[in-house]
């Protein structure tokens, strides 16, 4: 039999939502999300956020900037001669300190000027500062210092309850026995997670038709062949 035509479907951004409210709490983030709350009760004013792409590492920096008013920047943008501005604020999120080149004398200037200030800083990265390939032992021996709180990848109960919640924001009704099949098929993390019901979303609408089994596995086949190309 053959399909109806396709529907034009528009690829529309989603914005991701990152209010406290959105943030689904479980055992592979519940001390994390502890120690956000826990602010500005930290051992320490500069706290390191670590674990692997999609553990909600960025979510919970933007629960902890809106709640401390800090300025995010993304690591690259940490330059001599925005030092002493960055720190000015009182409190300062860097993502991803690990994924980029690095200024290793304006990181290492901009910590220590943080901490005589009594300036929060909090880092993310995905891997511990000692696999960064870090050339100035002091920077090094300071990041080792910072206090450090660590994400697991999402465990079943979470990434189910990320996927109803992701289907939900994009007011897509889907079976329990898709999201069942689909947590079951992807890598653990909430960027894939993500991109998967972005995906079927898109094919759906497509079709003309409900995010269905059939669906799923067509997109998640489409990921798993892509993947191994990579």
């Amino acid at each position: 039999m053959r399909e109806g035509p396709k529907q034009l479907a528009f690829d529309l951004p989603l914005d991701p939502r990152f209010g406290r409210e959105d943030f689904l709490v479980s055992p592979s983030n519940e001390q994390a999300y502890a120690f956000i709350e826990s602010w500005p009760d930290w051992p320490d004013t500069t706290l390191m956020l670590h674990g692997p792409r999609g553990s909600g590492k960025s979510h919970l920096a933007a629960i902890w900037a809106e709640l401390a008013h800090a300025w995010t920047i993304d690591a690259f943008e940490v330059v001599k001669d925005k030092v002493p501005h960055l720190v000015s604020n009182g409190a300062l999120v860097i993502e991803d300190l690990d994924r980029v080149e690095r200024d290793e004398a304006s990181l290492f200037h901009l910590l220590n000027l943080a901490r005589e200030k009594r300036a929060f800083v909090l880092m993310t990265c995905a891997t511990p500062p000692d696999t960064w390939g870090i050339r100035t032992p002091d920077l090094l021996s300071r990041l080792r210092l910072a206090a450090t709180v660590s994400l697991d990848p999402p465990d079943d109960a979470l990434l189910r309850a990320v996927l109803v919640k992701l289907f939900v924001d994009r007011q897509l009704v889907v079976d329990t026995s898709v999201v069942d099949y689909i947590a079951l098929r992807i890598e653990r993390s909430l960027a894939r997670a993500a991109e998967v019901v972005t995906l079927l979303d898109k094919e759906a609408l497509s079709r003309g038709r409900r995010v269905s089994r059939a669906i799923a596995s067509e997109i998640l086949g489409a990921i798993q062949d892509a993947d191994e190309i990579d």
